[in-house]
């Protein structure tokens, strides 16, 4: 860029966005440099959550074996279909489309929207807003169990990213977007997180990134009552970092006073899904890592528990430190530039550019401005800020709700809110079927194609214990052999299935689990005889059932009754 074109810019993008003159200290960052450090944080947390997948929730209160760390594989960095990674692109989205100041309310709107499977905060807090319970209640301890879960921490490093030396627009963020499902520590550990992120641009320093993350949360919080354990058992034992997991273990695993909101799904289980323990393996990682994405990557992937989003949050905020182009080339060599992330409109080229506009909409609406060096470069200059933590608040010892919910205009814009049918996408693909207690997950609905078949409906349960049932009321003819005819799939991820049910006037006649082993090529041929209620009018039930909660939708190619 010519230093004229530059400083046109500059004047333009000055006149337009700043009234009065700019006042206090500056840090100045030039623009490349911050788009190379952003990409290098979304490419950081694409190489740790698909480093660390294999091991997630598989070593739960003991430190990975070092044998059973999986080894780096190249394709491993295209991770385009890992919530840790996708559910903040739908904040990237709103913010694209509204601006900063858009409203919670609409946020929660944009979220209720989205189809892609969710668990624990994400997910009650998700059907909150589907319910009618608008933020910031959708995210109150009264209407959720799981508010002090992980959720937010591992889908905050956006925040960071769009606001380079900006902690308070991390923190503000949170507000909009992690109190949609999460409060108290939950709310902490995603601030936290994008307040480090925020630092990573101006500085390598772990401890520093660290105190700065730190800085942007409640002091009094037991979120950062870990964090300054964590550092201060690292000085203690700077060569040792299995030691700093046992004291980690020992108080924030198994102390019942740092579980006070503890997950309902965790309970009787070694899993912890608590925002403090897995933000403590963030930290761990950082720190022990030394700066090397490798050893970060693995140290906190080793810490166990929710050891993929561990480690990506880890893996982001050292690479945005680092930058892109710093970046070891077994990381970077196999990206697909044209990989697109689930469920939404961005593959990494667009997405770095939204993040790069945003940004600059950040620094003027945080009172900064773009100017040009000696060389015609185009430098951020972003005002010196001390960080405002939120108010302090506890999950176990909650304020009082807002009495927040959506009107009737607000809910007709969530289009998959509960008592929404699938009515006219069965009637074409199954006449005379009928669905109920079906989710929205993972855009069920009646497909052209998918994975090999043409005309495919999919289903979704519509929580982690309610299976989506069709029914139909059949006459079955009598002197004939009558088949139940059904082709069944599961989705492609290697850890999907589901459960096939069926039910005769109620009475369940099979049971099928629809995987791997039970299918070719992701589809399974199924006949079940009814020739036993011959002469009967008889009421079926297919249930898609849920069978834990990974990819749980059920893919249907054919459902028929034929008489022979």
């Amino acid at each position: 860029m010519s230093k004229l074109n530059c400083l046109i810019i500059t004047v333009m993008l000055t006149v337009s966005c700043i009234a009065t003159p700019l006042k206090g200290e500056f840090r100045k960052l030039k623009t490349a440099e911050y788009m190379d450090k952003m990409k290098g944080g979304w490419v950081g947390q694409m190489a740790g959550v698909g480093w660390g997948g294999p091991t997630e929730f598989q070593y739960c209160g003991v430190i990975v074996p070092e044998e059973d760390m999986p080894q780096w594989q190249p394709e491993m960095i295209n991770q385009f279909n890992q919530d840790d990674i996708y559910v903040e692109m739908t904040f990237l989205r709103t913010l694209e489309l509204y601006g900063f100041d858009v409203s919670i309310r609409q946020a929660g709107i944009d979220f209720a929207n989205s189809r892609y499977q969710l668990w624990h905060a994400n997910f009650y807090g998700r059907q909150n807003l589907r319910r009618g319970i608008a933020p910031p209640d959708s995210g109150h301890p009264q209407f959720s169990k799981h508010t002090d879960d992980i959720d937010y921490q591992i889908e905050a490093d956006y925040s960071g990213l769009i606001a380079p030396g900006m902690p308070n627009l991390a923190i503000e963020l949170g507000e909009k977007f992690g109190r949609l499902m999460n409060y108290g520590d939950g709310l902490y550990g995603g601030q936290f997180v994008g307040a480090m992120y925020a630092e990573a641009f101006f500085n390598r320093d772990i401890e520093k990134i660290i105190a700065a993350g730190l800085a942007a949360i409640p002091a009094e919080s037991q979120y950062a009552e870990c964090v300054r354990d964590v550092v201060a058992w690292h000085r203690d034992n700077p060569d040792d970092w299995q030691k700093t997991w046992g004291l980690i273990d020992d108080k924030y695993n198994r102390n019942a006073d740092y579980r006070r909101f503890t997950c309902p799904e965790m309970v009787g289980s070694d899993g912890n899904i608590d925002a403090k323990i897995n933000g403590a393996y963030i930290v761990m990682g950082l720190l022990y890592g030394q700066g090397d994405l490798d050893k970060t990557i693995i140290i906190s992937t080793r810490c166990g528990h929710d050891s993929d989003c561990n480690p990506s949050s880890a893996g982001g905020i050292l690479a945005a430190s680092l930058g892109f182009s710093n970046l070891p080339e077994k990381f970077v060599s196999a990206i697909d530039p044209g990989g697109k992330f689930s469920f939404t409109p961005y593959n990494l080229p667009t997405l770095i550019d939204v993040c790069g506009k945003l940004a600059r909409q950040a620094i003027f609406r945080q009172g900064g401005h773009i100017e040009c060096d000696a060389d015609g470069e185009e430098v951020f200059v972003i005002p010196l800020q001390k960080p405002k933590p939120s108010r302090l608040e506890r999950s176990w010892q909650p304020g009082l709700i807002a009495n927040s919910r959506y009107s009737e205009g607000e809910m007709r814009l969530i289009t998959v809110a509960p008592g929404k049918n699938l009515s006219a996408d069965i009637e074409k693909f199954a006449p005379g079927w009928k669905a109920s207690q079906c989710g929205w997950d993972m855009n069920p609905g009646l497909w052209e194609q998918w994975n090999g078949r043409k005309n495919v409906l999919i289903t979704h349960p519509l929580d982690q214990e309610t299976g989506c049932v069709l029914t139909r009321k059949a006459a079955v003819p009598e002197n004939k052999t009558t088949l139940l005819k059904l082709t069944v799939g599961h989705h492609t991820d290697p850890v999907s299935d589901w459960t096939l049910i069926v039910r005769v006037n109620g009475k369940e006649i099979f049971t099928q689990a629809i995987d791997n082993n039970c299918s070719n090529n992701g589809w399974a041929n199924i006949e079940i005889p009814l020739t036993d209620f011959a002469g009967q009018e008889i009421e079926l039930e297919l249930v898609n059932q849920p069978s834990g909660w990974s990819y749980e939708a059920a893919y249907w190619g054919e459902i028929s009754i034929k008489s022979l």
